[in-house]
């Protein structure tokens, strides 16, 4: 195994992960971006007032993209598995 070969599959793998975790991401930023404008617009401070949102958001999140979420994961493993044997030889 070279040292490309090893970049490579990291590259690939942080891709993968990055590609995977920002739909989820993207949303808890812009709900907690949202109720904290409303938290400073009302003067409210409650820490609950900010969780719940993005407990909701998130859970419509993965139920929306999961199943795409799942099949970009299974791809790379899929991928990555029929790699192994031109990885180790």
């Amino acid at each position: 195994m070279t040292p490309e070969t090893v970049i490579n599959l990291v590259q690939n793998a942080l891709f993968v992960l990055i590609q995977v975790s920002a739909p989820p991401l993207a949303v808890s930023l812009l709900v907690g971006l949202l109720v904290s404008i409303l938290q400073a617009a009302t003067q409210i401070n409650e820490m609950t007032l900010t969780f719940i949102p993005k407990l909701l958001a998130m859970f419509l999140v993965l139920v929306l993209a999961g199943p795409w979420m799942m099949t970009t994961l299974l791809d790379y493993m899929t991928r990555l598995f029929q790699s192994i044997p031109s990885v180790i030889g």
